[in-house]
């Protein structure tokens, strides 16, 4: 993928960019939760499922599961890594299902890709008509006022064009409804880089003020965002694991 095609589909490249994500543990501790929290159905819903590996997951531990996200050639992918499971090109702030979900993910932050309050509202009705009765939803989630702009996370890792390193980070400035996602890529060739960068809009919303927009429609827990154990969140961090009942 030569140039700047790299940033036109990401999508030959996304599971080098999450290459450092424990997806087993993450897949692992919202089925947990759904024996805890949920009804114990096995219907699964991934909102923003990129290329599916958290789908792949659930349905190694006997999920009914599929996915949905606005990038085909990642459902493409997702298709390929899941033979059977069904998935579609849709948008999480306004989406339909032909069967109830009994559980419904959001991973990566991905929840914040809803951009405005206003669509983050229809996420949230969305999912609460696609679940079952006593149905579980499950996202994690940054709040706006513990952001430091100053943090970026990176990783390296080789492919066959080469050695990337990603870095990304939130930028929060201090006011309204949105925060960025700044991006770096840097691909390494023979000791010749190419650097892209980029942003990406995303909500911005504290953990009190997104409890209340899902207060009306679930009974909402907010666990520390730890996926080996599952405890509350001590109101100090600045992540947290929603994990949200249908009422």
């Amino acid at each position: 993928m030569p140039g700047d095609a790299l940033y036109t589909d990401l999508s030959g490249y996304y599971d080098l960019m999450c290459a450092d994500i424990d997806y087993r543990a993450q897949s692992h501790c919202v089925h947990r939760l759904q024996q805890l929290f949920g009804n114990g159905g096995t219907r699964h819903l991934d909102l923003a499922c990129g290329t599916g590996p958290h789908v792949r997951h659930f349905i190694d531990a006997g999920y009914t599961s599929g996915g949905l996200d606005i990038n085909q050639p990642m459902l493409d992918r997702a298709a390929a890594r899941c033979p059977g499971a069904q998935f579609s090109l849709q948008d999480m702030c306004g989406f339909a299902v032909e069967q109830p979900a009994d559980l419904i993910t959001c991973f990566l932050y991905s929840i914040h890709y809803s951009a405005e309050l206003q669509r983050l509202q229809a996420c949230i009705a969305s999912v609460h008509a696609a679940l079952a009765p006593g149905g579980l939803f499950c996202f994690n989630a940054v709040d706006k006022r513990r952001i430091d702009n100053a943090s970026f996370v990176s990783h390296t890792a080789r492919h066959t064009d080469g050695l990337f390193t990603f870095s990304s980070g939130w930028h929060y400035p201090g006011e309204g409804e949105q925060q960025l996602l700044r991006l770096r890529i840097e691909k390494t060739v023979a000791d010749q880089s190419q650097v892209w960068h980029d942003e990406h809009a995303m909500v911005a919303v504290s953990f009190a003020e997104l409890s209340e927009l899902l207060a009306p429609y679930f009974e909402v827990h907010v666990l520390e965002h730890d996926y080996e154990k599952i405890v509350p969140w001590d109101q100090a961090s600045g992540n947290a694991i929603f994990v949200c009942v249908k009422r």
